[in-house]
């Protein structure tokens, strides 16, 4: 399939690394084209000129960008994403006086839903390190691959790219166990933070 991917940091990178390596078509786009080009070098995806270029014709969007540039991309491919699955990958964390902290009282896939209410919005990759969404075996064990979604084509689509990476999909049930998932990711990196990535 053909999936776009807009962010070149470490979890594009790692994504696109990986879908190329299952046989998937994969162009990458990022606000600076030199973080582009890298990312496609060190993948093999194919560098798309702008968001709405890299889109277009696409079988399924991943914004691999931090939360807060989430609405600027969403408003940016918002017409041309229009029926297309997108892939919220993001986690939510914050700082505050006993350290990190989340608001469990959404989740960010569901915020996505509400800036893109004309495409299928599908939580997936968020809790795994991008250094495990390449390698994601760990002692000969699949490592899970859980996927939250109301749309059901859309969630079928998306744990088919799961499962074509290496991961075993887990389907968790609707876009609101977003909230669970983001919780998950938020104890690991919680965790990584309080004992120094140990």
């Amino acid at each position: 399939m053909r999936v776009a991917i807009i962010g070149a940091g470490n979890v594009g990178t790692a994504l696109a690394t990986s879908f190329i390596r299952a046989g998937h078509d994969v162009v990458i786009t990022s606000r600076d084209p030199e973080d582009a080009a890298s990312a496609a070098a060190a993948s093999g995806a194919t560098v798309a000129a702008s968001n709405v270029a890299a889109v277009q014709g696409a079988d399924v969007i991943i914004p691999a960008v931090y939360f807060p540039s989430l609405a600027e991309v969403a408003a940016d491919i918002a017409t041309a994403a229009a029926g297309i699955p997108v892939v919220d990958v993001s986690n939510r964390i914050s700082f505050g006086a006993a350290g990190p902290e989340i608001d469990t009282t959404s989740s960010n896939a569901e915020a996505l839903a509400e800036l893109l209410p004309a495409s299928p919005v599908v939580k997936a990759f968020n809790t795994l390190f991008a250094s495990r969404q390449v390698d994601p075996i760990v002692d000969g064990v699949r490592l899970d691959g859980f996927v939250a979604a109301d749309d059901p084509a859309a969630k079928a689509l998306v744990l088919e790219l799961v499962a074509s990476i290496g991961l075993k999909p887990v389907d968790v049930g609707p876009l609101a166990r977003a909230r669970q998932l983001e919780g998950l990711a938020f104890l690991n990196m919680a965790l990584n933070i309080t004992n120094e990535g140990s």
